[in-house]
């Protein structure tokens, strides 16, 4: 089954609500850049949040981005959703080890750190949307949480998971976030709050075989839901030879003259999804 992603409503409108299933899209980023458990954990939830991000977005060109940096061993991560479901992104350190946390799982948590959390929207404007919390947690789901509380000004709840197989390829991945709108009502609060309080973990449900539409009735199956839309979701870059060749082409001659002088193929690995490029003396030559 394909990875796709929904939109919904409920309680008159007064909440929005999205999911995911990304276990395939997080897959693919595993192998293109050989991750270790935690980092395809972590890599595979803020991918998943990314790409719920990007679908709250109204223009087809219109990016959001989400940044990481840490204190702990993994040091970072950067991410980039789009409105149509394409998502890139790694980790700084892709072979972090660490041993499991308290719970018995991936520690995530001290894979980061502490540190801060960027979000950048690009809605095709003169400046792009910047907003920056602290990290709370490490684990992603409760940083995006408070930051969509107080940079955004817009109480959620962030639900991301990520299950590793043994094998070290992903066996569940997906989310959920809930947003309150300021019409809501403290009645439909102080429920919904309690109904939160009492759900599975997100790749606990997703064990139990729960599709996204499984996952927000659960959640809101009370509140009257509507379900809008669904889109399906990647793991895709927009790298190609021809922006690579282009980023060369920006050097200035003395730095290109040098790479001719050095006689050696220039190579170049996007970071984004591992893929390398490789450029020929004469073709650096035909730059000059």
């Amino acid at each position: 089954m394909s990875d796709y992603m929904l939109r919904a409503t409920a309680a008159d409108g007064s909440i929005r609500a999205f999911a995911i299933t990304s276990k395939n899209t997080v897959e693919k980023a595993r192998l293109a850049h050989n991750l270790s458990p935690i980092a395809t954990a972590a890599l595979g939830r803020t991918m998943s949040a990314a790409l719920m991000m990007g679908y709250m977005l109204k223009g087809d060109k219109d990016t959001v981005s989400i940044h990481i940096e840490g204190s702990g061993p993994m040091k970072g991560i950067n991410v980039q959703a789009d409105a149509k479901g394409c998502v890139k992104g790694y980790v700084f350190e892709p072979d972090v080890e660490l041993p499991p946390n308290s719970q018995g799982k991936l520690d995530v948590g001290n894979a980061i750190g502490i540190g801060v959390l960027t979000v950048v929207k690009d809605m095709g404007l003169k400046d792009p949307y910047v907003g920056q919390t602290e990290l709370k947690t490490g684990e992603i789901a409760e940083d995006l949480t408070y930051y969509f509380a107080v940079s955004e000004q817009v109480p959620s709840s962030v639900g991301l998971g990520v299950l590793v197989d043994v094998d070290c390829s992903v066996r569940q991945a997906g989310g959920f976030i809930l947003q309150l709108m300021p019409d809501v009502s403290d009645e439909v609060i102080d429920k919904l709050e309690e109904k939160i309080k009492g759900i599975k973990s997100v790749t606990e449900m997703f064990e139990d075989n729960m599709t996204p539409e499984d996952i927000i009735s659960e959640l809101l199956g009370n509140f009257g839901v509507e379900i809008l839309d669904k889109h399906d979701v990647e793991f895709k870059c927009d790298c190609s030879e021809e922006r690579v060749l282009n980023a060369v082409a920006g050097l200035n001659k003395n730095d290109l003259q040098s790479l001719i002088d050095e006689g050696e193929p220039l190579e170049i690995r996007c970071q984004y999804c591992n893929k390398v490029y490789n450029f020929s003396i004469d073709k650096l030559k035909e730059l000059m």
